[in-house]
Order: structure tokens, then C-alpha cells, then sequence
């Protein structure tokens, strides 16, 4: 056998001992579709809040309760998606996740209180905790297989679904009811799940890093030192504040516009398509941005430019400057999210790509429940400008950690 072949094991479930190279291609695509997806279905979900809200009667902390069966669907099945993952394999927990998912879009749009919004919420929280842990699982064994950093381009295909979803949302916010929307999402959903899920059940996971030969920033699988698990645990903090931005802006962004900015409800959910379509190009970007400006700078440069966008955003008079505020914003907090995990992962391997990717959903997910109880108790535009204040908070902290980090840093 070639020593090629000696150092780099084949996928499992590879034909012969070759290489599974077309394998590796159909899983990667499958799994950029799973991406795309997840991020098309929150969206379609997201810009349809508006109607929601007042098909419920609910008010700007009920509704933020109601969001928060989203949050606690989704940190529940976290904890326990990896277990799953590790007993039936991340690829089918993907698809299985998937089909939960699509079928739950439809449930909030057949709620008329406050209570059972809150109830479909948790179902739908719990798919999307599910499918973000395990697709994530799956596009790790990916990038060790391939041994190339791809993950940026997952994250893009999350970005570019959910600005596709979004603008699907805006074209029909005025001439379709958010039933027939989300209906419509479900079988979207299926159609792409039974299209993609073939592809990942037929071929197992790659193998897995542990059995990769060790390298010196891998380390294998030692154990870490206390000051790894404390630097991994920093990188989730920063991956937690800029995604409690994004989920601020997904769930609230519209509603600001519509009901402070009096936007039509089409421009209105447009603001979410812009914020994603920046956040797209950010990331389809971030290896050049990364090699020009280094690890460090970009997220400390992200973090500022993320503040500065979201107290336009937040704080505008007119709805073009938020717009603009909004898009400013996506460009921000684009690779913040990816770099802050690839750090974790240069700390401590998979491990720390799972910590780092649990705290982060963590932020996006609680983040719009919390905005939901201070617009209460202040405004909806005060409440928004905590997303500028923890990306701020983000590249202070990453400025800070820089020197700490920096010797095992990729």
C-alpha cells in the first residue's frame, strides 16, 4: 500500500483502501446543502415574527417568553445531540434532525396564544439545537478529512440560506399568510432532506481525527492543561457574544423596522436579507481578510465594526440609515463566529469546536428572549444596543487574550 495511503486512512465506509475522494466531494456538498437549509428554514421563520406576534396578541415579553422555547429546546438537545451523534453516527442524526425541523416550521403559524406559540417553539428549538450540533459534528470530520479549512464555507452556505430565506419572506409577507408560508417551508424542507439525506446515510462518517497521525498543534489526544480548557472557554465567549447579535437581529430586526421605523413589511424583512447577504460576503472573504490581517486583528476589527453598525442599526431615524446600519453589522460579526471556533479547535481538537460551538448557538438563541424583556422594560432600539455593547465586549476580550493565545494559535 502506498505510504500515502499509510498516513492518510480512508473514510470509513470508503470502497477498497483507496481514498474516497468522490465520497468526500458528495459529502461535502451534501452537508453545505444541510447548511444552507438550516439557515433558509430559521430565516423563513424569522421574518414572519411580525405576523406572528399579532396573530397571538402577544406582547413584546410575551412574545419574548414564547422565544424562549426556542432557547430551551435547543440548550436541552444540545447536551445531548453529542451523545447521539457518538452512538448512531452524525450523519443520521443530521437527516433525522432535518425532517424535525421542517415539519415543526409549520406549527408556529397554527397557534392563536401566547402559551402555545411558546409550546411549538420548544419542538422547533429542539430540531434546531439537534441539526446545528450534528451537521457541525459532520463538517468536522469533513475538514479533518480533508485536511483543508473548509468550515468558513459552511457557515457561508448558513448565511447565503438564510438571506435566500429571507428575501423569499419579504416577497411574500404582503401576499401570502404566514400558514401557507411556513407550509410551503416544510415542504421545501423535505424536498431538499429527501434530495441530501441519502447522500450521508449511504456513507459513513469519515474517520475520525483521533485517527489522523498527531501534529504538533493537534497535539493528539492529550489532555489539556488548565489553561487550554480556560483559553477554549474565552474563544465560546466570543463566539457567544457575536452570536447573540445575529439571533438579536434575526428574531427583533424586522420588528424594529416595522413597528419603531414604520418600514412596509416587505422592506421590513428585507433587513434580515441584508444583514445575512453582508455576513455572507464577510465569510466568503474571511481567508483573505484572515491572511491579510491575522486571526487577532480580525476579530478584534469584526467586533468594532459589528458595535459601530448596530447603534446605527439600533439607534437610526430613518429606515435606510438602519438598513445600512444592519449591513454594516453582517459585515462585523461575519468570521468572528468561525475564527473564534477554529481557535478553540487549535486548543483543544474537536472537543473545543463542540465547546465553542455550544456557547456561541447558546448566545444566538438566548439572545432574543433577553431583548424581548428590556424592550419591555425600556425600548426595542435600547434593547437592540446590546448587540453593539457584547460585540465591543468581543474584541476587547479578544485584544486581551491575544498574547495568551497566540503560541498555539492557527
Amino acid at each position: 500500500m502506498p505510504l500515502l495511503n499509510k498516513l492518510a486512512p480512508a473514510p470509513r465506509g470508503a470502497v477498497g483502501g483507496d481514498p474516497a475522494v468522490p465520497s468526500l466531494s458528495r459529502l461535502r456538498t451534501a452537508v453545505t446543502l444541510f447548511f444552507a437549509l438550516d439557515g433558509f428554514l430559521f430565516a423563513g421563520w424569522v421574518v414572519r415574527i411580525p405576523a406572528i406576534k399579532q396573530q397571538t396578541g402577544s406582547s413584546a415579553s410575551d412574545l419574548g417568553l414564547a422565544l424562549l422555547g426556542v432557547s430551551a429546546g435547543a440548550v436541552v438537545t444540545m447536551t445531548l445531540t453529542g451523545r447521539l451523534c457518538r452512538r448512531y453516527g452524525s450523519h443520521a442524526v443530521t437527516v433525522a434532525s432535518a425532517v424535525l425541523l421542517s415539519l415543526s416550521i409549520a406549527l408556529p403559524a397554527l397557534t392563536r396564544s401566547t402559551l402555545a406559540l411558546g409550546l411549538v417553539l420548544l419542538v422547533f428549538g429542539t430540531a434546531y439545537g439537534a441539526i446545528n450540533v450534528a451537521m457541525n459534528s459532520a463538517a468536522v470530520d469533513l475538514v479533518a478529512a480533508l485536511r483543508r479549512p473548509v468550515m468558513p464555507g459552511f457557515h457561508a452556505a448558513f448565511s447565503l440560506g438564510g438571506m435566500l430565506g429571507a428575501g423569499l419572506g419579504g416577497l411574500v409577507a404582503s401576499g401570502l399568510s404566514p400558514a401557507a408560508h411556513l407550509l410551503g417551508l416544510t415542504v421545501v424542507g423535505l424536498l431538499l432532506t429527501a434530495a441530501a439525506g441519502p447522500v450521508l446515510l449511504r456513507h459513513p462518517s469519515p474517520a475520525p481525527p483521533e485517527a489522523l497521525p498527531a501534529t504538533p498543534r493537534s497535539g493528539g489526544r492529550r489532555r489539556l492543561d488548565r489553561r487550554s480548557r480556560r483559553l477554549v472557554t474565552v474563544f465560546g465567549v466570543i463566539a457567544l457574544c457575536t452570536a447573540y447579535g445575529e439571533g438579536a437581529l434575526a428574531d427583533w430586526g424586522a420588528l424594529h423596522l416595522a413597528q419603531d421605523l414604520h418600514a412596509h413589511p416587505g422592506v421590513a424583512a428585507a433587513g434580515y436579507s441584508l444583514f445575512a447577504l453582508t455576513m455572507t460576503a464577510g465569510r466568503l472573504s474571511g481567508t483573505a481578510l484572515l491572511e491579510r490581517l491575522g486571526q487577532t486583528r480580525t476579530l478584534v476589527a469584526g467586533g468594532a465594526t459589528a458595535a459601530v453598525g448596530m447603534l446605527l442599526g439600533a439607534l437610526a431615524p430613518s429606515v435606510w440609515l438602519a438598513l445600512l446600519g444592519f449591513a454594516v453589522t453582517g459585515l462585523g460579526l461575519a468570521n468572528i463566529f468561525p475564527v473564534a471556533v477554529a481557535r478553540a479547535g487549535a486548543l483543544a481538537g474537536p472537543a473545543g469546536v463542540a465547546a465553542a460551538s455550544t456557547l456561541g448557538y447558546g448566545g444566538m438563541l438566548l439572545g432574543p428572549p433577553v431583548i424581548g424583556f428590556l424592550a419591555d422594560w425600556f425600548s426595542l432600539p435600547v434593547a437592540l444596543t446590546t448587540v453593539a455593547a457584547l460585540a465591543a465586549g468581543a474584541a476587547v476580550i479578544a485584544h486581551r487574550a491575544r498574547n495568551a493565545a497566540a503560541p498555539r494559535a492557527v
